[in-house]
């Protein structure tokens, strides 16, 4: 049986709530909850007690007004792994943003928890905790559930969407990169960098491509249908599918780091005044060209290849 407390908070003296409260929730064991019963919604208490207690509860609301609120607080077991910033992310790509914007990587450090991340950063992990919870209590309806999808559709949809984009991309963006060095490198000599790291990464990735398509997808999809026809996942040259993707990985994080120095060099991106055309189109893009690879790698490390693993492990 649940184990619950219920606290009627309407009836006692402003001055005591709060600290009422807190020793209500103090007192609570690993995995027992506090319903508190409140004339308003108590969103200062969430704050207050995030700030306080950490990460160490989860808030829910089970009636919001407009007369009565009622909040389920429940306690972290004690045994609780805190997730990674990919588990997060994987959970919920709407926190990505969240990360993005106190530069969390959630790609090749995803496998970071949030404290660990925010400690490096010398961040405050409550204004982030708080921001993700905000997103929490958004609709999720425009929220795409990758974390849902099998491997095989997934690898389908990483080929026909991420790598077809940066097909695309290579040659158009390699020659947009070396024009506009030439032109103003004199005068921007950071721009000489960035097309030399340009065609590094493009470069990589195209191989990187082609190692997925033609060796790791293939057999991830394998791995699908003999899971779905109840058969065993074989023996491959490789050994076992964490090999490859140690390999991918690997070269995620030498992509994420030319990237990077990238936008370090560009100072965000950010056009310089008088940018002429090609200059500003070139920012951009690889503005876009960053956003895009952040969902791709995302997808990679954080979703389709735990999937893969894991899969491989239930099928042996």
């Amino acid at each position: 049986m649940e184990n619950i407390t219920h606290l009627n908070v309407s009836v006692l003296e402003p001055r005591l709530k709060h600290s009422t409260i807190f020793a209500c929730y103090d007192q609570l064991a690993p995995g027992a909850s506090l319903v508190i019963h409140n004339d308003h919604d108590p969103k200062p208490l969430y704050y207050q007690l995030l700030g306080e207690r950490g990460n160490s509860f989860q808030w829910e609301y089970l009636e919001q007004g407009p007369e009565w609120w009622q909040i389920k607080i429940t306690r972290n077991p004690v045994q609780q792994k805190d997730p990674t910033l990919g588990e997060l992310a994987a959970a919920d790509f709407r926190k990505a943003q969240v990360f993005k914007r106190y530069g969390l990587d959630f790609c090749c450090g995803g496998k970071k928890t949030l404290h660990q991340a925010c400690t490096e950063k010398k961040i405050s992990e409550s204004e982030v905790i708080r921001e993700l919870h905000e997103v929490d209590q958004l609709s999720s309806q425009e929220s795409l559930h990758y974390n849902e999808w099998d491997p095989a559709f997934l690898a389908d949809f990483i080929v026909n969407n991420h790598h077809a984009y940066v097909k695309k991309s290579v040659v158009p963006l390699n020659e947009l990169a070396t024009k506009v060095a030439r032109v103003h490198g004199q005068e921007h000599p950071e721009t000489r960098a960035i097309a030399e790291l340009v065609g590094r990464v493009t470069s990589e990735l195209s191989s990187h491509m082609v190692k997925e398509e033609q060796v790791l997808f293939p057999y991830i999809k394998q791995l699908t249908r003999r899971a779905e026809a109840g058969e065993p996942a074989g023996t491959v040259l490789f050994g076992s599918v964490q090999n490859p993707v140690q390999v991918m990985e690997d070269e995620h994080e030498q992509v994420g780091r030319d990237m990077a120095r990238m936008k370090e060099l560009s100072g965000g991106f950010a056009i310089p005044e008088g940018a002429c055309a090609s200059f500003t189109l070139l920012y951009k893009w690889l503005s876009e060209f960053e956003e895009d690879l952040t969902r791709h790698v995302h997808l990679e490390n954080n979703i389709l290849f735990p999937k893969a693993i894991e899969l491989e492990k239930q099928i042996a």
